[in-house]
C-alpha cells in the first residue's frame, strides 16, 4: 500500500521548483507539461521533466501531459514513457475510449523501450461535464495502470459555468459521483481538486475536510505550504492509528470468545468497524514505512 494524500503539481520548466519540490513533503510529486508551461516552452520541458525523475528523490513522480485534444499531446506521452517515471497524468478525459487508447500507446512504448508493460501508471482527471456525464464508463476501463481517479473544479466549473466558491459547497454532487464511481469500478478512492486560495489556511483544511469524509483519499495541491496541512487530514494521527491498532486487538479477542459485536470506550465495533480500522492501520505503516 502506498499512501496517496497529497500529489503537488509544479511547472516542469523551472529548474529551481524542480530541484526543490521532492523535498516537500508531498507523497507525489506532478511535474506539469500543461497549464503551468507556457505554449512556446512545452516541447523542450518534456527531456527536463524525465531527467529530473531520472535522479534520486524521496517520492514517486508523474508528469502531467497536454489533453488528448490538443498539438502537444502524443509527443508528451512518447517522450515520458520512460525509466523513472512513476505515473503519466491525463487531463480532460471525457470517454473511455481516451484511456483505452493512451494506455494502448504506453504499452507499446514500454514494450519499444524494454519497460514493464503496465508499470507507469496512469491517473485521469475528471474535469468537464461530459467526463463526469461518462465517468461509470472512464472507472471501467479495463487497464491495471489506472488505479485511481482524480477531480479537477478549475477546468469544470468553468467547463459548466459555475461559480467556484471558497467554500466549495457547489462541488460536492459532482465529487460524490467521483468517489461512487470509484467504487463501484473496484478502483482506489480518487484523489479530489486542487485548492486555490493559497492564504486561506482554515478555508483549505475544510476543504480537506470535507474530501475526506466524501471518500476521497488525497488531495491534488500546488503549492508546498498546502502539504503538511493535506498530510494531518487524510492520514491518521498516532491517536486515531493508536485506536485502531486497539480496535483490532480486543475484536480479535472478543471473536475468540464468540463474540462478533463488543465495545470499547462507549464506541460500537462490529466486522465493518474493524475493517475500517485496519485500513487506517495499513496506512499509517504505509506513511511510516515511506518517511
Amino acid at each position: 500500500m502506498q499512501p496517496n494524500r497529497t500529489f503537488l503539481f509544479t511547472p516542469g520548466n523551472h529548474p529551481r521548483k524542480v530541484e526543490k519540490v521532492f523535498d516537500a513533503g508531498a507523497d507525489a510529486v506532478i511535474l506539469d507539461l500543461e497549464d503551468a508551461v507556457a505554449i512556446s516552452e512545452k516541447p523542450a520541458t518534456r527531456a527536463l521533466v524525465v531527467e529530473a525523475l531520472q535522479r534520486p528523490r524521496s517520492c514517486r513522480g508523474f508528469v502531467r501531459v497536454n489533453a488528448l485534444d490538443t498539438e502537444f499531446c502524443f509527443e508528451d506521452i512518447d517522450a515520458v514513457v520512460a525509466a523513472g517515471v512513476d505515473g503519466v497524468i491525463l487531463p480532460k478525459v471525457e470517454r473511455a475510449a481516451d484511456i483505452e487508447m493512451v494506455d494502448w500507446l504506453m504499452a507499446g512504448l514500454e514494450t519499444r523501450r524494454g519497460l514493464i508493460i503496465g508499470a507507469i501508471e496512469l491517473m485521469p482527471i475528471i474535469e468537464t461535464g461530459k467526463g463526469l456525464a461518462n465517468i461509470r464508463e472512464i472507472a471501467a476501463t479495463s487497464t491495471r495502470r489506472m488505479k485511481r481517479l482524480s477531480f479537477g473544479a478549475g477546468d469544470f466549473t468553468r467547463d459548466m459555468g459555475m461559480e467556484w466558491t471558497l467554500a466549495e459547497s457547489e462541488l460536492a454532487p459532482y465529487q460524490a459521483e467521483v468517489v461512487l464511481a470509484s467504487r463501484v469500478a473496484n478502483l482506489e478512492p480518487p484523489v479530489d481538486t486542487v485548492f486555490i486560495h493559497l492564504k486561506e489556511a482554515e478555508a483549505f483544511a475544510l476543504s480537506c475536510t470535507r474530501a475526506r469524509d466524501a471518500g476521497f483519499q488525497g488531495k491534488l495541491c500546488i503549492h508546498p505550504g498546502q502539504i503538511e496541512q493535506a498530510n494531518a487530514v487524510f492520514g491518521p494521527n498516532e491517536e486515531e492509528a493508536a485506536f485502531a491498532r486497539r480496535v483490532i486487538a480486543e475484536f480479535d479477542k472478543a471473536e475468540a470468545a464468540g463474540s462478533a459485536s463488543i465495545q470499547i470506550d462507549g464506541y460500537f465495533v462490529d466486522y465493518p468497524i474493524v475493517e475500517k480500522a485496519k485500513r487506517t492501520v495499513a496506512l499509517a505503516d504505509a506513511i511510516a514505512a515511506n518517511h
